[in-house]
């Protein structure tokens, strides 16, 4: 018995992975990024950074619980982008996951600011870092999406 394939098999496994590989092209091309679902993940991100606003800083400093809340809130937009693209991101790819990284450090930071501001007793000011998070959280959000569907394409 011979383990090594004839040119027939060789023939029929090329054909079925050439066409695998249009189907993920022509996948990966009829995705759109769902801009409400980005927008959910920005507000989600401004509303912990708004969070701040609510908290009293010094020896008595509580983190507010906004941020499980949050967490939560994300997981459901998630959810939300399977159910709306039909895709399951199993592997989101370098850039996709630098992009989301960035969005958690600039939450984090623009959270710090925020709690800066209170501390001077400058809460109205919270509302610009807020709209700082809102958008660069929608935009990283984006890129991401956008990443993780070409890391699809690519298999």
């Amino acid at each position: 018995m011979d383990d090594k394939p004839d040119d027939e098999e060789r023939t029929e496994g090329t054909e079925v992975l050439e066409a695998m590989s249009a189907d993920r092209q022509r996948l990966t091309q009829r995705v759109r990024v769902p801009g409400a679902l980005m927008a959910a993940f920005g507000a989600l991100g401004a509303w912990w950074v708004a969070s701040a606003a609510t908290t009293d800083t010094g020896a008595d400093y509580q983190p507010p619980a906004t941020a499980w809340t949050a967490l939560l809130g994300v997981l459901v937009v998630v959810h939300l982008l399977q159910r709306e693209t039909g895709i399951r991101f199993r592997a989101l790819g370098a850039r996709a996951s630098w992009a989301i990284a960035g969005a958690v450090v600039a939450c984090l930071g623009l959270f710090s600011v925020s709690l800066g501001l209170v501390s001077l007793d400058l809460r109205w000011a919270v509302a610009v870092t807020s709209l700082a998070a809102f958008g660069i959280t929608t935009w990283l959000a984006g890129v991401a999406c956008r990443s993780a569907v070409e890391q699809l394409g690519r298999g």
